[in-house]
């Protein structure tokens, strides 16, 4: 069965949102072009991660280029995009690996998640090979979401998710775990049920 990539190049929306209530949220990538979307689900600490990463990615450009490529230094408000995901979400793959590049000559942002994927291994010799495998196998590998951006198209995705991100539950102040609706067992309090 040959490797199902969704490309999106560029998507007319590439956003990062959640469905659900704040401690039961589920994540999702969601791109767009005309009718057609793809929505991938993935773990709050991916989103942050890919976020973090693309601005530190998109400040090294800006860096590296003077201030001549296309990027801008900070999300610029007419782009900012605060609409709920496209609904009816539906998940095409849970995200397992993430990888992300600047193409200089296109001036694009290239972002790639692939589905995760199980491997049977019985020593980390075998698990090391079978990785080895599924990395070399372009042709066959697992479910792929492949999106290119704009360099404002970037600022305003990482923007966005770090706001999903930040929009959760709130942090105890002592202990900065989030706090649940019917409060949460803080450690700093030796077990103290500490009310929102």
């Amino acid at each position: 069965m040959s490797r199902q990539v969704f490309l999106y190049d560029p998507p007319d929306r590439f956003v990062a949102g959640t469905v659900g209530l704040p401690g039961r949220r589920t994540f999702f990538l969601q791109a767009t072009a005309g009718a057609r979307v793809t929505s991938v689900a993935l773990e709050k600490t991916q989103v942050a991660a890919l976020a973090e990463r693309m601005d530190e990615l998109l400040d090294e450009v800006v860096r590296r280029s003077g201030g001549s490529a296309a990027v801008p230094a900070v999300t610029p408000t007419e782009v900012s995009d605060t609409a709920p995901l496209d609904a009816p979400v539906e998940e095409e793959f849970r995200v397992g690996t993430m990888a992300l590049a600047w193409d200089g000559d296109g001036q694009r942002m290239i972002v790639e998640a692939q589905a995760l994927v199980e491997l049977d291994a019985e020593t980390d010799e075998d698990l090391a090979e079978a990785e080895e495998r599924l990395l070399q196998d372009e042709e066959n590998g697992p479910p792929m979401l492949r999106v290119r951006l704009t360099g404002t198209q970037a600022r305003a995705f990482a923007k966005r998710a770090l706001d999903v991100v930040n929009a959760g539950r709130p942090p105890c102040p002592l202990c900065s775990l989030p706090l649940d609706p019917e409060g949460h067992v803080c450690p700093r309090q030796n077990g103290y049920r500490r009310g929102a």
